[in-house]
């Protein structure tokens, strides 16, 4: 069946350039600034992932700035000119003011395209979470489901996309304000890796640690399987910052159990990558709660 709306999100999905093209979805590139130049976003400097974390390991410390509503906007009002409603997908509002830039630009375009329906959904999501998220409701979409019944969808679906992370470093965590900076020495110093997730608020919460790094990555995969509500079609997302050797060794560890669902691989996105680090690595899927 064919699509009855259109749908718009942010690069804080962290999926491929190609997927978006392949399944016609508008985005909003989130950007940053490293080196005093401006990369990615609607006007900055093209950057591959690759490059972004040699620059870290090299020292460069990034920052990153946030949509506005007027930028917002230009990605919805050429859809609504054109006849269509939109679906507004965006990163949790509890890590990001996206999802406010967005609510803003679409509550003002709502009066000035009174004929059009638009709709916004927090995913209070993150990474590849926020595109796991983004893919269900695709498929729902693509299924000739209508905006109002696919956005009940997501609203339901989101708090079951599971997030579960670890990070190789803890420098990047104190320096956006989630580990203090005793925490962060003392953690690298023992080699303690934190285990976390993403909770239903949208925030990243700390629920354990791990002596090494190789326990734990065996304790995101144990965490999931633990959560898991997954047909054989449901998919599993991976993203991670340069670190595709232990992208392996968890892909290992969940094939032997879930042999049959489908894994997709990709890094960690810049905009997400400032704050995490190199060495984070997650792991997405549906589950039974968050």
């Amino acid at each position: 069946m064919s699509r009855l709306f259109a749908i718009v999100t942010d690069s804080a999905c962290d999926m491929p350039k190609a997927y978006y093209v392949k399944h016609n979805v508008e985005v909003a590139p989130l950007g940053f600034t490293m080196d005093n130049v401006n990369y990615e976003g609607e006007s900055g400097q093209p950057i591959d992932e690759k490059t972004f974390y040699a620059k870290l390991r090299g020292g460069s410390m990034p920052t990153t700035y946030q949509i506005t509503a007027e930028q917002a906007r230009e990605h919805i009002e050429p859809i609504l000119k054109a006849g269509n409603d939109v679906l507004v997908l965006t990163f949790s509002s509890a890590l990001s003011g996206t999802s406010g830039s967005f609510t803003v630009a679409c509550r003002d375009l709502a009066t000035e395209y009174p004929e059009r329906k638009i709709c916004v959904v927090d995913s209070l999501c993150a990474s590849m979470g926020q595109g796991l998220l983004l893919d269900y409701v695709i498929r729902k979409a693509d299924e000739g489901a209508s905006l109002e019944d696919t956005a009940k969808y997501a609203e339901a679906l989101k708090l079951k996309i599971c997030h579960h992370f670890t990070v190789d470093n803890l420098f990047h965590l104190k320096r956006g304000g989630r580990v203090s900076g005793a925490t962060a020495i003392i953690g690298s110093v023992l080699k303690i890796k934190p285990i976390m997730r993403v909770d239903k608020e949208g925030r990243l919460k700390a629920i354990g640690k791990a002596m090494g790094r190789k326990k734990s990555l065996s304790k995101l995969v144990e965490n999931m399987l633990a959560l898991a509500d997954m047909t054989e079609d449901d998919p599993i997302f991976i993203s991670h910052g340069d670190c595709i050797e232990d992208v392996e060794f968890v892909k290992e560890m969940i094939v032997k159990k879930l042999p049959k669902n489908p894994i997709t691989v990709h890094y960690i996105g810049s905009v997400i990558g400032t704050h995490s680090g190199c060495g984070t690595l997650a792991i997405f899927h549906k589950g039974k709660h968050r």
